[in-house]
């Protein structure tokens, strides 16, 4: 493409994101889908329109995985290698998919033409394995599927002429309570609030006085925070802040001239094994950005994101269209529901590629431009967040919980679930059942009961909460969802028998280090020092010295990490070791200290290009030597 070319797109695209460097990611996102990478003319080109240095430039492309400064191909292959994906399958998909064509995991083919490598879960795990062509998802991968897509892309296929079948992607709801069942119109939430107001004239006030700053009479947003208090609702997102709480914070921050409050939906749900806000995203979108509106009335604020993980790039055109629906209806934008005042809107921001940004902090600079990098806490967000004004940020659920809170009523709502956890909770259940899809349980739920309804058997062990949460072993299973024994942010994957525990622990370490931002050295460090010393004991070569490193590095992680990302990357590890020991002594065949590095094993790559595996190939006389 020439340099013409791209200058022009980058004008466009640019403008239209009114030449706000706030917006840099996505501009570059919206280049490269015009460009198919980053090429240097489109960063020449955005350091005039934008006004930023190129170092900044290049810093933030370099930061997400999605974004490319050197070229991967027309089409970017990306198979999903979370564990269950693994447990369907997906390696072996990936190797056949890889010999088809002709190309190597993790290089661009010879023609230019594409690109095959390996990214973190996908959010597909109820109908995997799955796969990003282009960073649009394809699920259900079959050989027979790999085998039409290789002849695809062979025959050059525009990705819009693909199959539209290959893209569907199913909800696979097995049990839905009263969030899932919800029958709620466009405004409904919005009309019971605007009921707790003594007058129209009043609740518009009040939306104008909490945007400047001042007092208010009662009703109204106070109305709604009191009944979200009473709720006793709690962020879904796994932290289980207060959420009234919150948002009575964040309308008491006090505003600088010119400053205003927003409302930000963390929808970069990238904890392995998580996929119930794809699920709200795709069949109850009103329902998120109800809550959203009512939130924005609660608090005062005109503007609100939802941050929607790059992997669910398929959702943009359906989410877009589901908030112009919204503003023709008159429940967002300006004048909901005919209120002089009542302003709120919503843009949709895309991620690309970084498990970090589901942090809340790192999601806000995200939305400003930036690197995904966690900031430092205090301050928080509710006084200090997005370009350093008082922002909330919840999960999607929550604010989908909110919209039935505003609806019915806090009363009504803490009447469900147990004392201390209000309400139900959405599990995204996956692994080794014959029905994996959502679930949603009043809080209190058991293990057991989950396993029985998805038709668990000969069940081993349960994952709750991805990698970051707790592994569960069958003297457990009578423990309960909930904040007080097992809170969680959604996932839950089931392992039967068959499956060597360890393993999954190694997958999840993996995971920790590919997925660290780098910025703070514990976890830089430590992820990788924890992912070598689980590659050790794979390769046969562990020793109880190791053990001992691996609690030294948890103690050092849990210490000294910037945030949650580190400190809870040795959770797989310990929890699988407490109660799967023998899976890890099978692999300590050394007593003593013994270096992780075998020049034997190290030789094996030049053997494979030699096409030599015989004894004399190897340092040892013993075919297959060391290794």
């Amino acid at each position: 493409m020439h340099a013409e070319a791209v200058a022009g797109i980058v004008d466009r695209v640019a403008t239209r994101y009114r030449r706000d460097p706030t917006c840099m990611l996505q501009i570059l996102r919206e280049v490269q889908e015009a460009c198919d990478w980053l090429p240097p003319e489109a960063i020449d080109r955005l350091q005039v329109v934008l006004g930023v240095p190129r170092t900044k430039i290049e810093g933030v492309a370099g930061f997400y995985a999605f974004l490319y400064t050197q070229p991967r191909g027309k089409y970017r292959i990306l198979f999903s290698d979370n564990v269950t994906d693994r447990m369907q399958g997906s390696v072996a998909l990936m190797e056949r998919l890889c010999s088809s064509l002709w190309i190597e995991p993790g290089k661009v083919s010879e023609d230019g033409l594409l690109s095959v490598d390996i990214t973190s879960c996908t959010g597909m795990c109820d109908q995997g394995p799955g796969l990003l062509v282009n960073n649009y998802a394809i699920p259900r991968l079959t050989a027979g599927l790999v085998d039409e897509i290789a002849e695809l892309i062979r025959n050059k296929v525009p990705l819009a002429e693909w199959p539209a079948d290959y893209f569907r992607v199913d909800d696979n709801v097995r049990r839905a309570d009263v969030l899932l069942a919800a029958q709620m119109a466009p405004g409904d939430a919005l009309r019971a609030a605007r009921a707790r107001a003594p007058s129209d004239g009043l609740m518009a006030s009040n939306m104008r006085s909490w945007r400047e700053g001042l007092p208010s009479g009662l009703g109204g947003p106070i109305a709604m925070l009191d009944d979200m208090k009473r709720a006793n609702l709690r962020g879904r997102g796994g932290a289980g802040f207060m959420t009234g709480i919150k948002w009575e914070a964040c309308r008491n921050a006090p505003l600088k001239p010119g400053q205003e409050r927003f409302v930000v939906c963390n929808a970069d749900e990238g904890e392995p094994g998580t996929f119930k806000d794809r699920v709200l995203l795709t069949s109850h979108a009103d329902l998120v950005f109800e809550g959203m509106t009512a939130a924005a009335y609660a608090i005062g604020a005109r503007r609100g994101f939802l941050y929607l993980r790059g992997e669910y790039r398929y959702l943009l055109e359906p989410l877009t269209a589901v908030l112009e629906r919204r503003r023709r209806e008159k429940v967002l934008g300006n004048d909901i529901l005919g209120l002089p005042g009542a302003d709120f809107d919503i843009e949709i921001h895309l991620g690309a590629g970084a498990y970090v940004c589901g942090e809340e902090s790192a999601l806000i600079e995200s939305l400003e431009g930036k690197r995904g990098t966690p900031r430092n806490r205090p301050p928080f967000p509710v006084t200090n967040g997005y370009l350093d004004q008082p922002t909330i940020v919840n999960n999607v659920e929550t604010f989908a919980a909110a919209a039935l809170v505003a609806l019915n009523g806090g009363d009504w709502y803490a009447s469900i679930g147990t004392k201390h956890s209000a309400g139900t909770k959405l599990l995204s259940v996956s692994g080794d059942c014959e029905r994996p899809g959502i679930y949603e349980y009043p809080f209190g739920v058991s293990i057991r009961q989950v396993l029985d309804d998805c038709g668990a058997r000969d069940t081993q062990a349960v994952q709750v909460s991805g990698p970051s949460g707790v592994c569960i072993a069958p003297a457990e299973f009578d423990r309960v969802i909930g904040f007080e024994d097992i809170p969680t942010a959604g996932a839950f994957t089931i392992f039967d028998n068959s499956r060597d525990m360890f393993e999954v622990a190694r997958n999840y370490v993996h995971f920790f280090q590919h997925e660290s931002c780098g910025f703070c050295t514990p976890c830089r460090v430590g992820t990788s020092l924890l992912k070598n010393l689980m590659d050790k004991l794979h390769n046969g070569v562990g020793s109880p010295y190791d053990f001992a490193e691996i609690e030294k590095l948890n103690q050092l992680l849990q210490a000294m990490s910037h945030c949650g990302l580190g400190h809870t990357a040795c959770n797989p590890v310990l929890d699988t070791i407490a109660r799967f020991r023998p899976a890890y002594e099978q692999r300590m065949t050394q007593q003593d200290f013994t270096p992780a590095f075998d020049l034997d094993r190290a030789l094996a790559e030049a053997r494979q290009m030699t096409g030599r595996d015989d004894a004399g190939a190897h340092l040892s006389s013993t075919h297959g030597g060391a290794a």
